[in-house]
């Protein structure tokens, strides 16, 4: 059979959150269909939407046209006319006929609501999990991903860290046999965007307005500026793929508040940058995790991770030291993982109609 005429297998999806990142992940769905449809022969239908304010469902497919004008207009889904409305995420996540939960509601390290329970929800009833929130794994990685085999409910987190950069997908899939024995990073754009303009005389204020507009700072910008996004990442990212079973306690996180504009700005005058770097090393009494502003030389890989950039690098034995870097100005890049692992996990479920 010619690979154009084999049919498209229907995945339904259930978006939990409608911030900017799955915006962009429905954009893309309709701009890339075709695509999906010719090279991965599947077409995604979109059958719930949960924001703060509730949730919409349609088992038919819901018009994300529609949706997505209705929420520019700066209403709740809860509110669309098209559609079965219901009280909040979690009954969509528990009661929602999908294939798939996307959960990239904002960022909660207090008890990690509503993304863990929405997440739990799924994985307990068999469906399989894509996530961009770092909140349910940084808390609870071993908890969900033990659900996740009990139930043998699929689950991918590409987009948690560092958007479309595939530091997990190369940690885990690409590093065959390697002894990784310390990784070091650039993972919050928005403290970098802010380090990068501010060695050039930008304000602080200034700068941080700047990535609340593109969508790219976290709804508490704190998180940012403070290492903790990063720290959440580092979290992951060792728990990924060094299987080391670390918690946000276990790092030591220092943000970027006590640096000046003028420090910086003698830094870059000096040939040095200052980079927020996440670390994982391993030293004779363990592993060391940490995060917390470095000063870099601006010739070296993460200290040329510049603006909107992030950047990893895996010291290794076989491979000896891999490096790898985004330039990521906006959510399209996250959402673009996500979708990376919804095809990846749609690919081995079965047909919903």
């Amino acid at each position: 059979m010619n690979p154009t005429t084999i049919p498209s297998r229907s995945i339904r999806l259930a978006l939990i959150g409608f911030g900017s990142v799955h915006r962009a992940l429905a954009q893309l769905l309709t701009a890339k269909r075709d695509v999906l449809a010719r090279k991965h022969h599947l077409d995604f239908k979109i059958i719930g939407v949960a924001d703060s304010g509730g949730a919409i469902m349609q088992n038919g497919g819901l018009d994300m046209t529609a949706l997505l004008a209705h929420k520019r207009a700066g209403c709740s889904v809860a509110a669309f006319a098209n559609g079965e409305p219901l009280p909040d995420a979690l009954t969509l996540a528990q009661t929602g006929d999908y294939d798939l939960l996307l959960e990239a509601s904002p960022v909660n390290l207090g008890d990690g609501e509503p993304a863990l329970s929405c997440v739990r929800a799924a994985l307990d009833r068999s469906k399989a999990a894509v996530l961009a929130n770092k909140a349910p794994l940084a808390l609870d990685f071993a908890g969900i991903h033990a659900l996740a085999r009990e139930r043998g409910a699929g689950l991918a987190f590409s987009a948690t860290v560092c958007g479309g950069l595939p530091v997990i997908n190369v940690g885990q899939r690409d590093l065959i046999a390697a002894d990784v024995h310390h990784i070091e990073g650039v993972f919050n754009s928005t403290s970098n965007y802010i380090l990068t303009r501010m060695a050039l005389g930008e304000s602080y204020d200034d700068a941080l307005a700047e990535a609340r507009r593109r969508g790219l700072a976290e709804a508490d910008p704190s998180l940012d500026v403070d290492g903790w996004d990063a720290a959440n990442k580092l979290v992951i990212i060792v728990n990924a793929i060094l299987d080391l079973p670390a918690r946000l306690e276990d790092v030591a996180v220092e943000g970027i508040r006590r640096l000046s504009g003028e420090q910086m700005r003698a830094a870059r005058a000096s040939g040095q940058m200052y980079r927020l770097i996440a670390s994982a090393r391993r030293e004779a009494t363990g592993w060391r995790l940490e995060v917390g502003p470095q000063l870099l030389p601006q010739s070296s890989f993460l200290g040329g991770v510049d603006g909107w950039e992030m950047g990893v690098v895996f010291h290794t034995d076989i491979f000896e030291d891999v490096y790898l870097k985004i330039d990521e100005r906006g959510p399209v890049g996250t959402a673009a993982a996500m979708l990376r692992d919804v095809v990846n996990l749609a690919s081995g479920l079965k047909s919903s109609g």
